[in-house]
């Protein structure tokens, strides 16, 4: 039988794991409005012990440990090894902040409990998030805080939709699979987060889309990342494309992107999932 997340664990330790660790930059300004919501939602506060979940290339973490200042700390927690070992670049001269290579659903950082728990799109990719929510809720202490951002669903999300789009115009429709399984979009449903995190024993729990913008400098970082980052990939691995069907996708999608560009840069609009509760 399988270890818990194999699949997972297999997927980001190999070549999309290094794309992520490697496309760092461009990720974090994708993602930086998100960052700056998930920190209004969080509020680390001064002294406090926090656990980030799916740390990444470190930037949650580094804003938690700017938060809540030398006599607080913070834990980032990943499963793949070429993102932690760029989260530890990332927090080099961050005295007060770590980085351990662990999958929550199966395993407990050795570490007194902590005040908040918050993620960054780190949540969605549990094969049984449910145990893994459990797991996180034992690694707090009794009322501390849960905050995380997941994706809505894809039709608010032209980061999306556009490029499934420009690739299924191209290769035709990928096969259908499992909408629940771990992945990106898997906790898009706000019906679905409650269920998981009221099993998982959670209280209070809130789960508020709210809209924002993605931005980039320009298309031609957009058609970068998603060149090797989201649907794309995914599809020309599944459907079998070519380097001339990849090129035909990027083309499709750098005309349905121009919209978006304007004299400050490329603004993507884009809908998250706020999701609050209590230990």
């Amino acid at each position: 039988m399988p270890a818990p997340n194999q699949s997972e664990r297999d997927f980001w330790n190999a070549a999309p794991g290094r794309l992520w660790a490697d496309r760092q930059a461009l990720l974090d300004r994708l993602q930086s409005n998100v960052l700056a919501r998930l920190m209004d939602a969080a509020r680390p506060a001064p002294g406090e012990a926090v656990l980030d979940i799916g740390c990444g290339a470190g930037a949650t973490t580094l804003a938690a440990a700017r938060a809540v200042g030398p006599r607080g700390r913070v834990l980032g927690l990943d499963i793949s090894e070429p993102l932690a070992a760029r989260a530890r670049e990332t927090l080099a001269g961050t005295p007060n902040a770590g980085i351990a290579l662990l999958d929550i659903q199966s395993e407990r950082p050795e570490a007194p409990p902590f005040d908040l728990c918050l993620s960054r799109f780190g949540v969605m990719f549990f094969d049984d998030p449910v145990t893994a929510f459990a797991n996180i809720r034992a690694a707090l202490r009794p009322g501390g805080r849960l905050a995380c951002a997941t994706w809505a669903e894809a039709a608010r999300n032209p980061w999306f939709a556009l490029p499934r789009a420009a690739a299924t115009d191209r290769l035709g429709t990928p096969p259908q699979g499992d909408p629940d399984a771990p992945g990106p979009l898997a906790f898009r449903d706000p019906a679905r987060v409650r269920r998981i995190l009221g099993a998982a024993g959670w209280t209070g729990v809130s789960v508020t889309p709210e809209d924002t913008t993605l931005p980039l400098a320009d298309l031609d970082e957009a058609i970068a990342l998603a060149a090797g980052i989201g649907p794309i990939p995914g599809m020309m691995r599944a459907m079998d494309g070519t380097d001339t069907d990849r090129a035909a996708i990027l083309d499709t999608l750098r005309a349905a992107l121009g919209p978006y560009a304007g004299p400050d840069g490329l603004r993507i609009p884009a809908t998250i999932n706020i999701v609050t509760a209590t230990a």
